[in-house]
């Protein structure tokens, strides 16, 4: 008898821990960027320019899934460039999408921050990697 209640024990354990883990998981895999960081606002930076001392960048998010960015040449007259449209968010949850042409459509949302992905949505490596990264200046 003692050893059936043991056994029972053993088995109820298991699964009780089983359960535990699953959940868990799940918790997890819904605490992302899209829902745990105040991520609408403006954000700001200089990224580099192949052919100049850089670009003043500004995109501004809204919870209705719209943007605004503004593309302007540090040192070139009459070089700047401002976009609107949509935005979609990743699967994961961590990273946007714009809807826009020649220009770089992907970032990934962080606190505070919008880091600025390649052109395929891959993070961008290297020296200048930390040029990459917007902040964010209001809400």
């Amino acid at each position: 008898m003692r050893k059936k209640f043991l056994v029972f024990v053993a088995a109820l354990s298991f699964f009780g821990l089983g359960a535990c883990v699953s959940a868990g998981k799940a918790i997890d895999a819904a605490h992302n960027s899209r829902n745990s960081v105040n991520w609408d606002g403006v954000y700001r930076g200089v990224i580099p320019a192949a052919d100049g001392p850089g670009i003043n960048v500004e995109i501004t998010l809204g919870l209705d899934g719209t943007y605004s960015m503004s593309y302007e040449y540090i040192d070139r007259f009459d070089a700047s460039y401002t976009v609107e449209g949509t935005f979609q968010w990743n699967d994961a949850g961590s990273a946007i999408t714009l809807d826009v042409k020649d220009m770089p459509p992907h970032y990934q949302v962080g606190e505070n921050i919008l880091i600025q992905l390649d052109m395929a949505g891959k993070k961008i490596t290297g020296a200048l990697a930390d040029n990459y990264i917007l902040k964010k200046i209001l809400e």
